[in-house]
């Protein structure tokens, strides 16, 4: 016999759980605010009973990390984000689902954390979709692992003087490592995400491969997952478009069929990254503008300011278009230039590639379009020779490779050159 205690707050208002517990069985439940009485259910069971907002939290917060049941071949973790997405992958993986909700930290200055994947409102809506379904809810509360894991390297991959994309970090190396523990401790054979990409097999072999819409397609900010993840893991949305996606939750009565999209870099709760990054204690120190030859041009208050690429905010006037071309931490100063000065032919990369892989499409930031280029193997990861120029190429972010649509290699730029 074990107790399970969990509490939760909001405001002036607090609420509190406290089950007995025999195995997974609750032989005893003080819940107020609950719809029913819990004692005789599995843990399980409980997760799929609705009631007060603040119970429900404090009974997510007993029994999240409790749950543990035996392998079952048909069962799925659902990863649920509360939006439209996630609500279709559920859908799309019934009856044996169960849906699950990492918290994540968010910065508690951030301006719109409502609007964050992880936002506390964001799990109570991921929590209704799957009750409305009569489907078990589990949040973990991971926010001070993500803080450690993804945010602290954010801001020091900033003050080292790279641009660098926190998603595709979280994906390859926190979240669906976090998602696919759950799915194990549960028993469950897959992992379905709301994603819009698909996996394809060849030999044992799973590798990432684009999803139909290609306007949505997310297969960039996930091409970290290796082979043995992809094997536990679906995306049920990966051969449908939005449209189709919206007209399905729609049709079924899902509450997030018109919700908004979440935003990019959830942690940052809607803000602007340098005034986060301010906050984090990167300091606004004075620093010079200068141009290709050296000549100082203008000041700036801390060049972490500046990614390469960047047209707006530069204080500087000129009689043509100026870009950042590239900082120097060491010294405080930024680099600007001509649109031209940005062009970069060759692209060095810490990170894997496909073994025989020679051509490839080469996409060196999320907005920008795939590029065709020559990859070969280097000892920490390859080196790209691109057919035509890249502009706005940056330390930090992340390049992903693909052939026929297939993603063939991933890894993090570590420098370019002309």
């Amino acid at each position: 016999m074990r107790e399970l205690f969990g509490d939760a707050s909001k405001d002036s208002e607090w609420a509190d759980v406290r089950l007995r517990v025999r195995g997974q069985l609750i032989v005893a439940a003080d819940a107020p605010g609950m719809s029913r009485d819990l004692t005789g259910l599995t843990l399980l069971e409980a997760a799929a009973v609705p009631g007060d907002r603040l119970a429900g939290d404090a009974l997510a917060n007993a029994i999240s990390q409790a749950i543990r049941l035996p392998a079952d071949p048909e069962r799925v973790a659902v990863a649920m984000s509360g939006g439209v997405d996630s609500g279709v992958a559920l859908l799309r993986s019934l009856p044996n689902a169960v849906g699950v909700t990492l918290r994540l930290w968010l910065d508690p200055a951030g301006p719109d954390a409502e609007r964050a994947c992880c936002s506390p409102d964001a799990v109570i809506a991921a929590r209704q979709a799957c009750h409305a379904l009569g489907i078990p809810h589990v949040t973990i509360d991971a926010r001070e692992r993500f803080r450690r894991a993804i945010v602290s390297p954010f801001v020091a991959a900033y003050a080292r003087g790279e641009t660098p994309n926190p998603c595709t970090r979280c994906n390859d190396s926190f979240r669906f490592d976090e998602l696919l523990s759950f799915a194990r401790r549960i028993g469950a054979a897959k992992l379905a995400t709301g994603h819009y990409a698909r996996i394809v097999e060849h030999d044992g072999t799973f590798a990432l491969a684009r999803g139909v819409d290609e306007a949505k397609d997310q297969t960039y900010m996930l091409a970290g997952l290796k082979s043995e993840q992809l094997a536990r893991i679906a995306f049920p949305l990966g051969t449908s478009t939005k449209t189709e996606i919206r007209a399905e939750a729609a049709a079924a009565g899902l509450a997030a069929a018109k919700r908004a999209e979440s935003q990019e870099a959830c942690f940052l709760a809607g803000g602007d990254y340098r005034d986060f990054l301010t906050r984090q204690g990167l300091a606004a120190t004075p620093g010079v503008i200068v141009d290709g030859s050296g000549k100082e041009v203008g000041e700036h208050d801390g060049f972490w300011r500046f990614t390469p690429g960047q047209r707006r905010g530069l204080g500087v006037s000129a009689s043509e278009p100026l870009y950042a071309v590239g900082t120097t931490p060491r010294t405080n100063t930024v680099v600007v230039g001509p649109r031209e000065a940005l062009a970069r032919t060759e692209v060095r990369v810490r990170g894997r590639v496909a073994p025989g892989a020679r051509r490839v499409e080469a996409k060196l930031r999320y907005r920008s379009p795939a590029v065709p280029a020559t990859v070969e193997p280097t000892a920490s990861g390859f080196r790209l020779t691109l057919d035509e120029p890249a502009y706005a190429v940056a330390r930090g972010q992340a390049a992903v490779l693909y052939a026929d649509g297939t993603v063939v290699g991933s890894g993090v730029i570590t420098g370019a050159s002309r």
